[in-house]
């Protein structure tokens, strides 16, 4: 697994464009909260640190991880985000559902890529146990959140670049 050998929260500050006039949308899963929301914390703060305004950071909660798509894709209709960051988290239980969600929430983020003028960013935590969750969600591997705020900088920051 990749990421046993690179900690989620590791980076190059220095690598990170300044992020004071970007705008960021992040949709988070309710459904294991206690992952989700370390998640966003963990996603705010360092966009916070890079320089992005609170009042360009808009927040908004989605009932499960399936949810996602929809609410990424409302954020990028509403032309209020430079970027949106899904997050959520699915832990495998008894059944496929699992394989289900996991699958067509990616499937969506990637359509959204694909389709849209907004890069959105895949913060979704699929693991085997909830301890692999809390490994993710800053424990001992680091934050997936502040992963996806340094993807989100440099994809707005990209897509500037191109468009120049």
């Amino acid at each position: 697994m990749a990421t046993a050998y690179h900690n989620l929260s590791d980076y190059d500050f220095n690598s990170v464009p300044d992020a004071t006039n970007m705008r960021f949308g992040i949709v988070v899963s309710e459904w294991n909260y206690n992952i989700t929301g370390a998640l966003m914390q963990g996603a705010i703060n360092t966009l916070k640190k890079h320089g992005a305004q609170e009042s360009n950071i808009l927040v908004q909660h989605v009932p499960g991880s399936f949810e996602l798509t929809f609410g990424a894709a409302q954020m990028i209709q509403s032309g209020k985000v430079d970027a949106v960051i899904a997050i959520g988290c699915v832990v495998r239980g008894d059944t496929p559902h699992f394989d289900y969600v996991c699958a067509g929430t990616t499937q969506g983020i990637a359509h959204l890529n694909a389709t849209s003028n907004i890069p959105v960013i895949y913060g979704l935590i699929t693991t085997n146990n909830m301890e692999q969750a809390e490994d993710r969600a800053g424990g001992k591997l680091g934050n997936k959140g502040d992963e996806c705020a340094i993807t989100a900088i440099k994809m707005i920051d990209f897509k500037h670049q191109v468009n120049s």
